[in-house]
Parts: structure tokens; sequence; C-alpha cells
């Protein structure tokens, strides 16, 4: 009975029954993990069966993302440029601290919902949901897990009205090779001086605080890698000249400058030495999100492309009506709903503490391949008008590219999930 009436008190006081449509504040603890992937009534329920609470959120944010950030994403393209506009819309309707406790000034929502919320965005502009996606997974959660509470109670409610935050791991010289690091971090007192450069740093623009990755002891290889929190108006920190990219164009991405940077010590997030297990960890967990932005790029380059063979006319029937165009489409359907269930059924691992690095490099590796492959099909099923910049195809296409590079190349999701097997193996 406690269930129905929380059932009942949520659906009278939903976004979706109210005049505040988008604000996914308004669900917090009420979301629930009897979802996908759960049992209820001694049945388990598939991966893609939402809870009604989930259903409504998704509702929320694709209504938001319609009609507040479609209008926008054609001219932040062109400009590589995020509105302000946008970074304040996501702060004001909750999208920027769903998982984070409600005592931090959080939603208070599951990790599942931070996946949903990355997807959903990602159908109508994937530089949005990079944005939410870093600021959710790589800042907010490594806090949350990692952070001291001095350090929770510093940024996080921040975090949810006006900070942005980003993770500085990334160098020219250290990509997937992360460890090699060159940064450095010296103490001096009660403060880490610290000097070198970061690269496609993710936020760069709009954040106000940075999780930044140094050696603080080269003698002891990577076990002297230590994670710190750096706010971005500290002396000594700048940012180079915005990349100029292919796609996510509205995502900044800028290179960091510490030179002298002095940051205090009790700025050190978890142990000194440990920043390698952070990055690790997080990255291994982030790889989920990445999937989510390309299973959601795909699924809006996949719907905008059918919509059109639905009304085009070729020999006098609808091109989706040639035997041939409705194999391509079944077939790409089919692939997205696999890349799906690997994301989701990820994500529901994670949350559940359960292993997922395995099938977290599974996510991430299919739905980059899978959201290239979808993007590529939906230019050739429109044709000519695809290859313009007068519908979203062209860009869902250079959006997608990067899918197969950040976070983990493509091959490096192979390795992973290799080696994992190999383990499994010789036990």
């Amino acid at each position: 009975m406690r269930l129905v009436r929380l059932m009942t008190q949520y659906l009278r006081t939903s976004p979706i029954n109210s005049n505040n449509h988008y604000l996914l504040k308004n669900y917090g603890r009420s979301m629930s993990t009897a979802g996908g992937g759960s049992v209820v009534g001694g049945k388990p329920t598939p991966l893609t069966v939402f809870s009604d609470e989930e259903l409504a959120m998704k509702d929320s944010i694709s209504k938001l993302s319609r009609e507040k950030f479609a209008p926008l994403v054609k001219s932040m393209d062109e400009n590589s440029k995020m509105s302000p506009d946008v970074v304040s819309a996501c702060f004001e309707n909750g999208l920027m601290n769903i998982s984070v406790d409600p005592k931090y000034d959080g939603v208070g929502s599951t990790y599942f919902a931070t996946i949903l919320a990355i997807e959903e965005l990602a159908k109508v502009d994937p530089s949005i949901s990079v944005m939410v996606d870093v600021h959710n997974t790589l800042f907010c959660e490594t806090l949350m897990v990692y952070g001291t509470e001095e350090q929770r109670q510093r940024y996080l409610p921040r975090c949810a009205v006006d900070l942005v935050g980003a993770f500085a791991l990334s160098e020219t010289d250290s990509g997937s090779d992360a460890f090699s690091l060159r940064t450095s971090a010296r103490r001096d007192g009660d403060y880490f001086v610290i000097n070198g450069s970061k690269c496609w740093i993710t936020n760069s623009e709009q954040a106000g605080a940075f999780i930044v990755f140094a050696n603080a002891d080269f003698s002891a290889g990577y076990k002297g890698i230590t994670a710190f929190l750096v706010d971005k108006d500290t002396p000594g920190l700048s940012l180079g000249k915005p990349e100029n990219k292919l796609g996510i164009r509205a995502s900044s991405t800028c290179p960091l400058i510490f030179e002298n940077a002095r940051v205090p010590a009790n700025n050190i997030v978890g142990e000194y030495g440990k920043g390698y297990k952070i990055a690790i960890e997080t990255l291994n967990e982030g790889r989920i999100g990445i999937g989510a932005q390309m299973l959601g790029l795909a699924q809006g380059a996949f719907e905008h492309s059918v919509r059109y063979t639905l009304e085009r006319t070729a020999f006098k029937q609808k091109i989706f009506d040639f035997q041939g165009m409705q194999h391509q489409i079944a077939d790409v359907a089919t692939r997205i709903e696999t890349a799906r269930l690997l994301v989701y059924n990820a994500a529901r691992l994670r949350e559940s503490s359960l292993p997922y690095v395995k099938e977290a490099a599974m996510a991430k590796y299919h739905a980059g391949e899978v959201a290239v492959y979808t993007a590529n099909k939906a230019i050739e099923w429109m044709g000519g008008v695809g290859f313009t910049k007068d519908y979203p195809v062209e860009k869902y296409l250079r959006d997608s590219k990067i899918g197969q590079i950040y976070e983990g190349t493509s091959n490096i999701q192979l390795n992973t999930i290799a080696k994992i097997i190999k383990s499994e193996m010789q036990q």
C-alpha cells in the first residue's frame, strides 16, 4: 500500500501533469530502480521496461530538448559555442546533479537515470549531452565517491546551481597511455605547485572547477599520480585556444596550461598517490555514459531519416516501401537495439555494484560503431538533402566519430574486453 500511495502521489505531482514540465528535481528519490533488469512480483523485467518515474523523466527531458534546445542546435554548431541559455536550463531543470545526494542539494536519483538523461539529450544534440555527461559522471560522481566531506560541501551544492565541472587527465603525449602524463605537482608547505598542460578538456570554457591529475612523485611511477581539485580562477591556470573540431562543436574543448599554479593540499581528491585508481575507475564508469551518448545520437539520426523515407516519393511510392530500404532500416534498428541493451545492462550492473568493466567497454565500443554506421546510413537514405546543412543528419555523422575516440578508443575497448575474457577463461 505504501508503494501505491507513493506512486499516486508521484503521478499527481509529476512534471508531465504540472506546469513544471521539465524539472528533473521533481523526481528525486522517488526514482525507482524497479524498472528493467529488476525483479517485480517474482518475475524479472526486461532491460527496456522502465518504471513510471523513469518514463516520466525521459518524457520531460525529451520535451525540454525538443522545445528549448533544438532551435539553438544549428547556431551553436556553426559558432562552436554552447548557448548560456542551454547551460542555465540544464541547471534549472536538475540535469546537473542527477545522482548527487539531496544533502548536497542534488536530485538524489539513480545512476541509471543519469544514463537515460544523457541518451535523451543526445537525440537532439550530442554536444549538450557531452556537457551533462562529463559534469555528472566524471566530476560530481568522482567527488561523491572519493571527495572528502569538506570538498563535497564546498563544491556539490554549487554544482546544482551554476558550477560546471570538468575532468583533466589527457595530455599531448598521454592519451590512451594516460599514466605517462608529465604534469607535475611539487609539494610546497600546505600547497602543491602544478606545472604542465592538459589537452582535449571537455567543458573547459564553462567549467568553474577541474579535477586535475598530476604526478607528485615521478620516482614512484604511476603511483605518484594524484588528483586535485583546481578552481578555474587559480593564479597560474589558463585556457589555451579552443579546438576547431569536426563534431560536437558546441562542446567546449580547450587545453589547460599550468604555470606554477598553487593548489591547497586539502584539495587532493582521494588519497595522495592514488590518482591512477580514481582515473581508472572513473573512466570505466564514464564509458557507459559515452555509450549512452552514442546510443542517443544513433536514435536521433535514425528517427530523422526514417521520417523522411515515409514522406519522400520516388517511382510513385514512398521510398520506405521499397523492400531494399525496409531491410536496411530493419537492420539499423536491430543494431541500435543491441547497443541499447548493452548500455542499459552495463548501467544496471554498475548501479547494482556488480562487476561491469567488460560490459561497459562492450557498450562503449558497440554504441560507438553503431552511431557512425547509423549516421552514415541516415545520409544515404536521405540522398542529396542529407548531405546539406538544411537537415541535421550530416551533423549527426560529424558528431558520431568522437564516440570511437574519446574516453578510450574502440581498439582500447577491444583490448579491455579481450583481457577480461582471458582472465575469465583462466579461472
